[in-house]
């Protein structure tokens, strides 16, 4: 029986002080490879840099459905002036 934990890669470390040097480069290859990264002091892990999930890479929620309505008719005349509802009464 083969475990998923087997499968992947073991998880790279990095000293603090060389995060501190190497930090745009080491952001870029987690954006890049999507493995996570973790930095540690004096062998201790302190962070972790993870890619970033899917939902907070889209576009927010707001204004997600900007330009898919169409306006049919007057917005401003009130719905009961058009005789309508009058169906709704019987």
């Amino acid at each position: 029986m083969v475990h998923y934990f087997m499968l992947q890669k073991p998880i790279e470390t990095i000293a603090i002080s060389e995060f501190k040097a190497t930090c745009l480069a080491v952001l870029e290859r987690v954006r890049r490879t999507g493995m996570p990264v973790i930095i540690t002091r004096r062998g201790e892990p302190i962070a972790e840099v993870i890619p970033p999930t899917i939902a907070s890479v889209g576009d927010g929620w707001l204004g997600s459905m900007r330009g898919t309505a169409t306006i049919v008719g007057d917005l401003v005349a009130p719905a009961s002036a058009s005789g309508e509802w009058e169906s709704l009464g019987s």
